[in-house]
């Protein structure tokens, strides 16, 4: 991450740059590196050398901000991520749900950046930080984000009262990441919709007897 913003100087002029703003030049130029190159040539060929030669900055630079080059690009997965991936309210929980999984296919698991994403993960078998990182700062805020928006479905009457809502979160995103990780097709989003029908009638609430 970047080090906190320090005041211009008074003696800068007008239109130079500060030192905040060079920083922050560098910082989105080693993360649209690092993403392009991986793009380009798969996760497990680049190198800190090389984001830094594309980006522009010393290799110094680089290990100044992030201790490894998984660190980088799990930062720009993150930011790839967004807030696209946030969870809508419509009272549709089959439809909020299709929402929220077709933009995490479309953002991270499927076209040029599924490779960026899947060698993140591979790296996390031998990189404990990386895998903690991981967890923290992508998986475990969109997972308790599931987490409630479920509960509230549940508590609405729409999935049974004794619903484990962990499973069901795995359930409804573990095909998803078996078809990245293997290198299958990915869903279609016509096949993401029948999913998560499949799914949530496993869980549905028992019709009330007359």
């Amino acid at each position: 991450m970047l080090p906190s913003p320090s005041e211009p100087s008074e003696l800068s002029q007008p239109g130079q740059p500060t030192p905040q703003r060079r920083s922050e030049k560098s910082h989105r130029a080693i993360l649209d590196a690092a993403m392009e190159l991986c793009v380009e040539h798969g996760y497990g060929k680049v190198t800190v050398e090389a984001i830094a030669s594309r980006a522009g900055v010393s290799k110094k630079t680089i290990y100044r901000w992030w201790p490894t080059k998984g660190a980088v690009l799990l930062e720009a997965v993150i930011e790839l991520a967004g807030t696209t991936t946030g969870f809508p309210d419509t009272g549709d929980i089959a439809e909020d749900l299709h929402t929220q999984m077709t933009a995490v296919l479309d953002n991270v698991m499927t076209g040029p950046h599924a490779t960026v994403y899947a060698g993140i993960i591979a790296e996390t078998q031998h990189d404990a930080t990386l895998a903690d990182a991981l967890r923290t700062q992508l998986l475990d805020p969109r997972i308790a984000a599931a987490r409630a928006r479920l509960l509230q479905a549940r508590e609405h009457g729409h999935l049974a009262p004794g619903t484990d809502l962990t499973m069901l979160v795995d359930l409804l995103y573990g095909p998803l990441y078996y078809r990245l990780l293997l290198h299958l097709a990915p869903y279609s989003h016509a096949r993401v919709r029948t999913h998560i029908d499949h799914v949530l009638r496993i869980f549905a609430p028992t019709p009330a007897s007359p």
